[in-house]
């Protein structure tokens, strides 16, 4: 019997966990058992034609509020090409209304209702071995001819029974984030999210992670994403796993963890601050500074405490932090929520994110959508549109500056620019929503545009909203695109000097010089490494003010040197230093 598990990611970078888990789980069947996956920017009759081409007897599709329009046309196309097929589906999306779901899509046979490993094998043991009925299979929905059963709810598994899934090596993962779970569940009972349904926290043990997690440092892999939704509520737990990660660090393997900020204390900081740059990356979810919103979704958070954590951390300059907001919630009316920003924006994070409210099947706050006059949207993902305190207009507005925060803040390349125009708004926010209204006044907004376009939306921002005659900020963010790379295309208002061209060429024929400042260069010619790092003449002491913001420009021509082989591990700028040629 052919039995085909298929995930359905949201970018191609992306894999899928939950079917690697079940294919994994039921070693008894590897022979029959196949995954396959794809995105949801593939075509759809492209994924329809080639799960039809491996022909399954059974086809088990993982669901998730991304994917699951596609689900619902699949099932229901596939069942009209291949009626004898079983379908199977199983995820977060399909656990919470599936009777309903059972009901309007006939084509369903089985829905798999929460944790899926146990379940799946038994499904395995009916249909392939025939040797357990289905009415006796716990966790499942299914259909026999016109009537729906529900079977009892499963009891969730010891997380040491779940079987290592990368032991095949990790050829398949190339250019893919690959995933990992040390624990599932979650202490805490925010009301926008999943997690607080499953009531307490199962733990991996730390012997059998600490041993999974040599595998991907022996494999030397790019990255591995933890997908544990509060990593460091066990400090035991996490601290351990911190620890090994930093005593067999390979140099080279990231890892990324979702934790609560005020859960760190003083000694784990202090740990934290000891790792080598680069080596973790933590994502820390605020979503509001609001004390009502925080209080109405029941969620526990010390924001003094949180920010206390955030700047201790940054102080070490070793770990990326990424802070996440949720526009939406309620409670949270646009003022508000422009402090929120606020709020998180001055703890400096590497990254902001800036989310909206989805509201979620089987959450607190799906039960609780009419009590705050939340309005959604009726297909996945369910995003909000409106609440009480926040008009559709408002919406717009939000995701406008998302856009900007996207664009200028998060992706790094305008790091010094945007720290400059700062000066000239009030905060944060206030200069967010300009450029938004900036954009959709010049119809910039549904273009994709170029990074020498970007560089020039924002001169010509700061000269149209701020300052028309200031020329630091054409300098500044001529320092910003050669911290990115060598500039070869040039906009309109970046001028090529080419009066110090021959005191450059002698720079980098001078070995003393190449010795100091680009060691690593030593085996290539002067013409080559012109080619791989880039000296550049500035009217003014940027580097001077580029350490210290609150420090007028200084008006002083000085050579700057850019090294595109060693870049900072925040925004993949080039090391650069002020050099005399």
């Amino acid at each position: 019997m052919n039995v085909l598990l298929v995930g359905i990611n949201a970018k191609f970078i992306h894999s899928n966990l939950a079917i690697r888990y079940l294919e994994k789980y039921c070693r008894d069947y590897k022979d029959n058992i196949e995954t396959v996956e794809f995105t949801i920017n593939n075509l759809y009759d492209f994924i329809l034609q080639e799960i039809y081409k491996k022909k399954p007897d059974i086809l088990s599709i993982s669901c998730y509020i991304w994917n699951i329009e596609i689900v619902k046309s699949l099932v229901k196309d596939y069942k009209k090409i291949s009626p004898e097929t079983t379908i199977i589906l199983g995820g977060p999306e399909v656990s919470y209304d599936s009777t309903e779901l059972m009901e309007r899509y006939k084509e369903i046979d089985v829905i798999i209702v929460g944790e899926g490993e146990e379940t799946f094998n038994e499904l395995m043991r009916h249909y392939v071995d025939g040797l357990s009925t289905i009415n006796m299979i716990d966790g499942i929905i299914y259909r026999e001819g016109n009537e729906i059963y529900r079977n009892t709810q499963r009891m969730p598994l010891g997380l040491d029974q779940l079987p290592f899934v990368y032991d095949e090596g990790f050829g398949a993962f190339e250019n893919k984030i690959i995933y990992y779970e040390s624990s599932r569940g979650c202490p805490f009972n925010c009301q926008y999210c999943l997690s607080s349904i499953e009531k307490g926290v199962r733990i991996r043990s730390l012997p059998t992670v600490l041993k999974e997690l040599q595998c991907f440092l022996d494999a030397r892999v790019v990255q591995v994403k933890f997908v544990d939704r509060t990593f460091n509520c066990n400090k035991k737990h996490a601290l351990g796993i911190w620890k090994y990660l930093h005593e067999h660090d390979n140099g080279y393997t990231n890892f990324h963890f979702e934790i609560s900020g005020d859960l760190l204390d003083d000694e784990t900081i202090d740990f934290l601050s000891k790792v080598r740059p680069g080596l973790f990356q933590l994502e820390v979810g605020v979503q509001s500074t609001n004390e009502v919103t925080i209080s109405n979704i029941k969620r526990k958070t010390n924001f003094e405490k949180l920010s206390d954590v955030v700047s201790k951390i940054n102080k070490g300059n070793n770990i990326h932090q990424h802070l996440d907001l949720i526009a939406g919630l309620p409670g949270e009316d646009y003022i508000s929520f422009g402090k929120s920003f606020d709020d998180v924006y001055n703890l400096k994070p590497h990254q902001l994110q800036l989310g909206f409210l989805k509201i979620l099947k089987g959450s607190g706050l799906k039960k609780d959508a009419d009590r705050y006059d939340i309005l959604y949207k009726d297909k996945a993902p369910y995003e909000v549109l409106r609440t009480k305190e926040l008009t559709y207009d408002d919406v717009l507005k939000l995701k406008m500056i998302e856009e900007m925060v996207e664009i200028y803040y998060n992706s790094g390349n305008f790091y010094f620019a945007i720290k400059y125009i700062e000066r000239s708004f009030e905060t944060p926010f206030s200069l967010y929503e300009s450029l938004a209204k900036y954009w959709l006044k010049n119809n910039y907004h549904g273009v994709n545009h170029n990074k020498i376009k970007l560089y020039t939306i924002l001169l010509e921002f700061y000269h149209d909203i701020i300052e028309k005659d200031d020329v630091n900020i054409k300098h500044i963010l001529r320092f910003d695109m050669y911290l990115q790379e060598k500039v070869k295309k040039f906009p309109y208002w970046l001028e090529r000097n080419d009066n110090h061209k021959e005191a450059i060429i002698d720079f980098y024929k001078n070995e003393e010089n190449i010795i100091k400042f680009l060691p690593n260069y030593q085996d290539y010619t002067s013409k080559q490494i012109s080619r791989m790092a880039h000296l550049e003449i500035f009217p003014i002491n940027i580097i001077k003010w580029a350490d210290d913001f609150s420090k007028p420009i200084e008006h002083r021509e000085i050579a700057v040197l850019f090294d595109y082989h060693n870049r900072d591990i925040f925004r993949n700028n080039a090391k650069y230093v002020q050099v005399i040629i």
